[in-house]
């Protein structure tokens, strides 16, 4: 990001990140600085793997379901345990979390009612779900410590799939999303709902770029991840 600041006149209307992306988002829009966002973010790692013992829970991706579809499986799955979309990250291609034998059962649901793939993921805890809610209520606690600056640019939540600009809500919305789905699919939608054309993506791989080509045909994307990739763009 300091990179691409530093060699381009590049001002953006909106900036948006998938799950702990979002403080990278907040730290381009002012509103946490680099050093402490840092702090924060390994502390909330510690939370959300404390949450839930090994073995106990887990994630899985769900590809070729619409979403309602889905959602019917999860609630039909969880039998009493906990199994619900975790992160919608573009069409068809959902991820769920929650107690290991209810993200088994859903697999096995979701297969049998056209599901192209269900997917257990090699994942440390189920994330985005409210197995992770102690992981909240601690990181509510640190955040609270924290100063949150003005926002120079709107950041598009992971819980609202909306742009806020309200520094008074950035810690509660941090808080929530620890044990909410990640908005991914709808974030963009949103973005380019709101006339934006080029995407970038800053960082390492390519993840996200191809996510918002399934998501927003047509729009222009990019990947800022190397020097030879920032040339590119700086050209």
């Amino acid at each position: 990001l300091r990179a691409l600041e530093a060699e381009t006149d590049l001002k953006p209307d909106f900036t948006a990140g998938h799950s702990l992306g979002e403080f990278a988002a907040l730290v381009c829009a002012g509103a946490l600085d680099l050093g402490e966002a840092v702090k924060i973010v390994r502390q909330r790692g510690t939370f959300m793997q404390d949450a839930v013992p090994v073995g106990v829970g887990t994630m899985a991706a769900i590809m070729g379901l619409d979403q309602e579809t889905l959602e019917a499986i999860c609630r039909d799955a969880a039998e009493g345990e906990i199994c619900s979309p975790a992160n919608f990250n573009s069409p068809g291609q959902v991820v769920i979390a929650g107690h290991t034998g209810a993200i088994n059962r859903a697999c096995e649901l979701a297969k049998s009612q056209g599901a192209k793939r269900a997917l257990p993921l090699p994942v440390s805890a189920p994330f985005h779900c409210s197995l992770m809610s102690p992981a909240g209520e601690k990181l509510d606690e640190v955040l609270a410590e924290s100063t949150i600056h003005s926002l120079n640019i709107p950041v598009i939540s992971n819980v609202e799939a909306k742009e806020n600009s309200d520094a008074s809500r950035v810690k509660e919305l941090l808080v929530k999303q620890v044990s909410a789905p990640v908005l991914w699919d709808q974030s963009v939608v949103r973005m380019a709902e709101s006339g934006v054309e080029t995407f970038f993506e800053i960082g390492p791989g390519k993840v996200l770029t191809g996510l918002i080509k399934r998501i927003a045909k047509g729009k222009e994307t990019a990947n800022v991840q190397d020097l030879k990739s920032l040339q590119g763009i700086a050209g």
